[in-house]
């Protein structure tokens, strides 16, 4: 019956993340014990002192329709924060706080593009950016880096991808699925380049900005040249543990605030309200109350580049942020392993949950067509015992 739907879903992809979460909960419906290394979801659970804020707000009885942009004491709270961690200047007419980043970002993209434009996309980027531009009818281009420079574009090729349809550049740092983290020096580097194109708008996505590993994160919209030409895009599910709780926001010229709410008044309105009580908390207290789960990440992150670096052909860097490493597995390509021939890395991410039972996912999805990305954000035993049925499987 896929005539009968609209050519916007049947072009639409599914994202590959889901699609291998899908697959592996299928093996283990029949028994199959399947490790689960493919999701980008924190495993620990949301810290109290932000579930209490939510109980309270329950007990406050807050259960009506929430103001579509978000309350405005949320608002606060993230100028606030935006003020403490990246040195921006967002006043709450600038603010507008939505179900999730992905919300966030897919707003901003429905209000600025037009069929036609172009959207810049530095791969390896995340699933669902190709996904949104394609849905306002975009068109979208990869610019393609390597792990010898660690995942990261240079001005020269942002240069070299810009024509007159460009509309929309977007970057994320720390970066999924690569953990890679642009630097102040880097980024202004490609400010100049933008800087020759004011008809170009950046989306700086930095929901992993908690997340880094002593290389300290920067905002581009904090590049006073950028300023108004930069959405800041953040949230509160990967760094407070709080992937449930669906709350996104962004930091953006007033303009492109107001008609991100217009947007979100026909679509879903108003987040939750009860989520929304328990963001204040979590946005107002310090940051040094969630450095428990950073800590953790980086022993896991260390722990799995021993590991993957006593598998042969497996290529990694040392990633800067989030809980992802993307080795680089081409090595494998053109090879037959236990009898399934290896062309891609599409091919080995289905051989490593077939034959190992380690869910990954394709780094195809991110636009890198020889990598693949693993997520730490599991416990060190699961992690462990990963690496160890990879190792048995490619050997």
């Amino acid at each position: 019956m896929n005539d009968k739907l609209s050519n916007r879903i049947n072009s639409l992809p599914t994202s590959a993340t889901l699609a291998m979460a899908a697959k592996a909960r299928e093996l283990k419906e029949q028994g199959i014990d399947i490790i689960g290394l493919s999701l980008g979801e924190p495993d620990f659970n949301t810290p109290d002192y932000i579930k209490d804020a939510a109980i309270q707000a329950i007990k406050d009885d807050y259960n009506s329709y929430t103001p579509v942009d978000g309350y405005r004491e949320l608002k606060e709270a993230v100028c606030l924060k935006f003020k403490r961690d990246n040195n921006l200047d967002y006043q709450p007419n600038q603010v507008v706080v939505s179900t999730g980043a992905k919300q966030s970002i897919a707003n901003v993209a429905q209000v600025l593009l037009n069929p036609g434009d172009e959207v810049l996309l530095p791969a390896p980027y995340w699933v669902s950016y190709s996904a949104i531009a394609m849905l306002c009818e975009a068109n979208f281009k990869e610019i393609p880096s390597t792990i010898e420079n660690d995942f990261k574009i240079t001005p020269e090729q942002l240069e070299a991808a810009i024509t007159p349809k460009t509309k929309m550049v977007f970057f994320n740092s720390p970066n999924n699925p690569s953990g890679s983290i642009y630097s102040e020096e880097e980024y202004k580097a490609l400010a100049k380049v933008l800087e020759k194109h004011p008809d170009i708008f950046i989306l700086s996505d930095e929901i992993y900005e908690h997340i880094s590993y002593g290389t300290k994160m920067f905002s581009f919209a904090s590049i006073p040249s950028m300023y108004n030409r930069t959405i800041t895009v953040n949230g509160l599910a990967k760094a407070f543990a709080m992937t449930g709780w669906r709350i996104g926001y962004i930091g953006a010229p007033e303009w492109i605030a107001k008609a991100c709410t217009k947007m979100q008044g026909q679509i879903t309105s108003g987040t939750n309200c009860i989520a929304q009580r328990a963001a204040i908390t979590a946005l107002t207290e310090s940051p040094e109350r969630i450095t428990f789960m950073v800590d953790e990440f980086k022993s896991r992150r260390d722990l799995i580049l021993d590991l993957l670096n006593d598998i042969e052909g497996f290529k990694t860097n040392i990633p800067e942020g989030a809980f992802y490493v993307f080795p680089n597995v081409s090595y494998y390509f053109g090879k037959t392993l236990k009898g399934k021939q290896i062309n891609n890395a599409t091919d080995f991410s289905l051989f490593l949950l077939e034959e190992a039972h380690v869910a990954t996912v394709t780094g195809e999805a991110f636009g890198n067509k020889d990598c693949i990305r693993i997520s730490y954000a599991a416990s060190k035993d699961q992690i462990i015992e990963a690496l160890k049925r990879i190792k048995a499987a490619v050997n």
